[in-house]
């Protein structure tokens, strides 16, 4: 999964000295992904719909190894400004995974993101290799 996903889907254009995500063993690691649009490489306007968006390219990543979001082990979001966008993501997370059991989540706010972006989230997931 270097560089990209399994499968070839990306969620985005990678440029730069960075992947996607990368598998160690039974875990996946998926890097930092924006709401970006993946059949327009560009940013979702909404803000909302931005948020919901990033997580659905972690998704589409986890996908490609054989995860789903309930295989989800460790969430970290960085926002622009905490107090606007605190209950944006609790409110995607939430339509997203349905029901808990959600995953570990750490939300940081932070003075800039890549883009001048809103939000950026990383994650882990266990996925076990299939034998």
């Amino acid at each position: 999964m270097r560089g990209g996903t399994r499968h070839g889907v990306k969620p985005r254009k990678v440029e730069g000295t960075w992947s996607l995500g990368v598998r160690a063993g039974d875990l996946v690691f998926v890097a930092g992904m924006q709401g970006i649009a993946p059949a327009t490489n560009t940013l979702v306007q909404d803000p909302q719909a931005r948020i919901r968006q990033a997580f659905l390219n972690i998704r589409l990543i986890a996908q490609s190894e054989g995860a789903s979001l309930q295989d989800c082990v460790r969430v970290t979001v960085y926002v622009s400004d905490l107090h606007r966008y605190a209950a944006m993501v609790d409110k995607a997370q939430a339509e997203l995974w349905g029901k808990p059991p959600y995953p570990p989540r750490t939300m940081i706010e932070v003075q800039r993101l890549f883009d001048d972006d809103i939000v950026e989230i990383d994650s882990v997931f266990y996925a076990p290799m299939k034998k």
